[in-house]
């Protein structure tokens, strides 16, 4: 069977939590953390980066971080994971979702501004796949009605927005080391700060609601409780597996951003005879090699796909359910209708797509689709 994902070893990882158990600093903010916080803020050119212990911890503290308060509106899409919207509402906020594009399951941008209320406080785009959602307009109708903009950029490592680090451009963002990622350290996270004033609360709501980060540094003789926080820090162990995967960026982009290439071009044509759609680039995105995907007409269509490559000894899967009719938020969401969302739900897989897939592994799956 060739998997979904398998995670990849680059081969310093055990050298590198070797070291950080040995180092008597496992707890975390240790020499590894600090490492890999510097690699985000030199390569991406953010303010601050906070390691963490996942993607959903680094959107919790963007939510208390943006004061989110019962009754406030976030503006989010309906085609994501469960911790875009999750983060906030644990503070308590309504949830306002957005459809997809047709020719994207990312956010449309172009229906945002018609769900801002007096009571929205934060849009949250989410870079479905690595590619960038159109972040001038959604920059122009935050800075338009003084919202704050947070990047999930989960997906994003090493993508662009007209030249642009994703997850350098809006107030806040946060990424993912989860093992389906393209840089992973099993489960982690990482919170991006791009506005000055949120960087020194963000180091006391990640320090358990203490300014012990400001201690260790020698910048007070003593710490104590500050604000509101919780541990959201990670262990050397897994900033030390991180900082292999990190180490090693432009090797595992190099053979990703190919292997997604290879499935593009063996599949266009086909795609396009069969009406089958495949990933659109826009002129101001880049692609990261997250993954690739095919939109099917229906959900039948799909499903016999899917069977048949499992035959074949290949596995790929659907992605997320439209959160607007989830079990836990569909009465609050109300009827209103999210089409595209739930096509999307209906219709994508997702093709394997990890950095040891063997050309002879791409070849086989794109033969298995044509002939499906």
């Amino acid at each position: 069977m060739i998997p979904f994902n398998k995670p990849h070893l680059t081969g310093k990882e055990m050298h590198y939590i070797y070291q950080a158990v040995y180092s008597g600093t496992i707890s975390g903010n240790g020499i590894y953390t600090k490492k890999c916080q510097a690699f985000f803020e030199e390569r991406y050119g953010l303010k601050k980066a906070l390691l963490t212990t996942s993607c959903t911890d680094a959107l919790e503290m963007c939510a208390i971080l943006a004061n989110i308060e019962p009754g406030d509106e976030v503006i989010i899409p309906s085609y994501t994971f469960v911790s875009t919207a999750l983060a906030f509402v644990r503070q308590g906020a309504k949830i306002v979702f957005i459809d997809s594009r047709d020719d994207h399951p990312g956010i449309d941008e172009d229906k945002i501004e018609e769900y801002v209320t007096k009571k929205t406080r934060a849009i949250v785009p989410v870079h479905y796949a690595g590619v960038a959602c159109d972040m001038d307009k959604i920059m122009s109708v935050a800075s338009k009605y003084n919202l704050l903009v947070i990047e999930d950029a989960a997906q994003a490592i090493d993508a662009s927005y007209k030249g642009r680090p994703l997850g350098s451009i809006g107030h806040l963002a946060a990424f993912s080391f989860h093992e389906t990622k393209n840089i992973t350290s099993g489960e982690g996270g990482l919170l991006a700060i791009n506005d000055e004033r949120f960087i020194k609360r963000s180091e006391i709501i990640w320090e358990k609601g203490t300014n012990r980060a400001e201690f260790y540094r020698g910048e007070v003789d003593k710490y104590g409780w500050c604000d509101t926080g919780s541990s959201f820090l990670p262990s050397e162990i897994t900033a030390a597996y991180l900082w292999a995967q990190l180490e090693n960026i432009e090797e595992i982009q190099k053979k990703r951003i190919n292997i997604w290439r290879r499935y593009y071009e063996g599949l266009k044509e086909w795609a396009r005879a069969n009406e089958v759609q495949i990933p659109v680039i826009p002129d101001y995105a880049s692609q990261n090699g997250h993954l690739f995907y095919l939109v099917y007409r229906n959900g039948e269509t799909r499903s016999k796909l899917i069977e048949t490559l499992k035959n074949n000894g290949i596995h790929v899967v659907f992605h997320y359910l439209s959160l607007h009719k989830s079990k836990f938020y569909k009465e609050i969401h109300g009827k209103r209708e999210i089409p595209n969302a739930d096509h999307y739900t209906d219709a994508l897989v997702r093709l394997p797509l990890y950095y040891d897939l063997t050309d002879e592994q791409v070849n086989k799956i794109i033969k298995a689709i044509i002939l499906s």
